[in-house]
């Protein structure tokens, strides 16, 4: 599975990105109003990945899923794990008294049987990683596409992302952090895409 860590590097290259193309995007300004921020609103802002992620509705609700389906393929291939051990426990209660052909054939069969279960369980364990890369995919897109509209009707031409485990802003003014505003309004855009 990927940790926590690897979504937020997805995240803050996303959020990097759609600042780097909202920034391109906009037309070039003077230089003397940058060197002068008293006449022009901040430029630059940032993002705090793990509060925004904290209080991101979608990524919640994502996380449940991605939880209740590794939960599901957990609980299944444990109970046939069960099931397996049960049999082959009765195999070997059985052995002594089974004539060589059926302890044989049984012992050949629980092989497959085993072969197969170790097949299963590989194939669930991918099937979790795909659906959760594509999860995370699709977390990656809507923030990131947020942010770049975000950034275009504010004006930002760069918006930069912070997170503990991926630290990419030492330090930031209070004033440059707009993670509440863009939690909020992703929230309400979640919220009208359930409807």
């Amino acid at each position: 599975m990927k940790t926590k860590a690897s979504i937020f590097t997805k995240i803050t290259l996303g959020v990097l990105l759609a600042g780097t193309i909202a920034a391109c995007n906009k037309p070039k300004t003077d230089d003397k109003a940058i060197a002068n921020p008293a006449t022009n609103k901040e430029t630059i802002v940032f993002v705090n990945s793990d509060t925004l992620l904290a209080k991101y509705d979608y990524f919640k609700d994502m996380s449940k899923r991605l939880e209740d389906k590794a939960n599901a393929a957990k609980n299944d291939v444990g109970s046939r794990t069960q099931a397996f051990q049960r049999e082959v426990a009765e195999y070997q209660k059985n052995a002594n008294t089974m004539p060589a052909d059926q302890r044989q054939t049984t012992e050949q069969r629980l092989q497959r049987e085993q072969q197969e279960l170790q097949g299963y369980q590989q194939n669930a364990t991918a099937q979790f990683q795909n659906d959760q890369a594509s999860e995370n995919s699709k977390l990656y897109d809507k923030i990131a596409d947020f942010v770049k509209g975000y950034a275009k009707e504010k004006g930002y031409k760069l918006v930069l992302t912070f997170s503990k485990a991926n630290p990419t802003v030492l330090y930031g003014d209070n004033g440059l952090d707009v993670t509440t505003d863009v939690a909020k309004r992703l929230n309400e855009a979640y919220a009208k895409d359930k409807k």
